[in-house]
């Protein structure tokens, strides 16, 4: 949420009087370009010291976290809550999507992505998830994620918020922490999926839900299921009324006459309709009365 991204500026603002004129709130901050084309090519290392790039993990979609391996206040809450939510979710990172965490400090090399790994996971990595160094500038440039160093602190003011990208390449959602919410998640996977993951059940919850790109996450499109309610209510009111006249108008035919002219059927050994011939009485040979 917003809140959680003043908060973060917040903390990386407490430093000392000779800072007075750095206001990370001016430098730092997450401007919405949804739908923007990320690079892929810039050379990255990840924590294992391998050369890798985006585009060799973009072919699903992508939650990328960009953090400061260096940053002592909130980037480690940050990704912990993040891992946390990822857990929560039926979707795998490596089958269903990618997990990249990026440093956006360029002094911190493949020791500070590893240090950084080995912080938030006791043992094995899960197959998915990536530490990255490198060229982070021109990344967080494309999608909106503005930082500054702050001399003061040796730190950079940055907001805690992760990017969600398509398949292909392109910012589709950004949300933001903490804590993140499994739910907001899986919905942004989903839809930057283009229905390529998930289930039936998630692309029907986005019809009810609306991404809210202020608060960074998704809520429930309540005008709209107001709206799609009001109509149904509308019709099955229409169904019903029009039923119970049917069936008025039935018994109303059946009481007073065939609604065509004819005649209602005489029941066996009734008499004729009043001013006709009464029945005629038969006697049989020889009996008696």
């Amino acid at each position: 949420m917003r809140w959680f991204v003043a908060l973060a500026l917040l903390l990386l603002s407490q430093t000392p009087a000779g800072a007075a004129g750095f206001d990370p709130f001016t430098l730092a901050d997450v401007e919405d370009r949804l739908g923007a084309e990320v690079p892929l090519d810039g050379a990255m290392m990840d924590a294992r010291g391998q050369a890798t790039t985006l585009r060799d993990l973009v072919d699903k979609p992508v939650l990328l976290a960009p953090v400061d391996y260096g940053c002592a206040n909130i980037c480690g809450v940050t990704l912990r809550g993040l891992l946390q939510a990822i857990e929560a979710m039926a979707l795998e990172p490596g089958r269903d999507f990618e997990v990249v965490v990026l440093g956006i400090d360029p002094r911190d090399g493949i020791a500070a992505a590893a240090a950084e790994r080995a912080a938030v996971f006791e043992g094995d990595v899960p197959e998915g998830i990536h530490f990255l160094t490198g060229h982070a500038a021109p990344v967080a440039s494309a999608i909106g994620f503005r930082y500054a160093y702050d001399e003061a602190t040796d730190q950079y003011a940055h907001a805690a918020a992760v990017a969600v990208l398509t398949p292909d390449g392109r910012l589709a959602r950004w949300l933001y922490g903490y804590p993140f919410q499994a739910s907001d998640l899986r919905l942004a996977l989903v839809e930057a999926g283009d229905d390529r993951i998930g289930t039936l059940a998630d692309r029907l919850w986005l019809l009810c839900y609306g991404y809210d790109p202020d608060l960074g996450a998704y809520t429930a499109a309540v005008g709209t299921a107001l709206k799609a309610g009001g109509g149904l209510t509308v019709l099955a009111l229409g169904g019903f009324v029009l039923v119970m006249l049917r069936r008025e108008l039935g018994s109303s035919s059946g009481a007073h006459g065939s609604p065509r002219g004819g005649r209602p059927k005489e029941k066996p050994g009734s008499s004729s309709p009043k001013g006709g011939s009464p029945p005629e009485k038969r006697y049989s040979p020889g009996g008696g009365s």
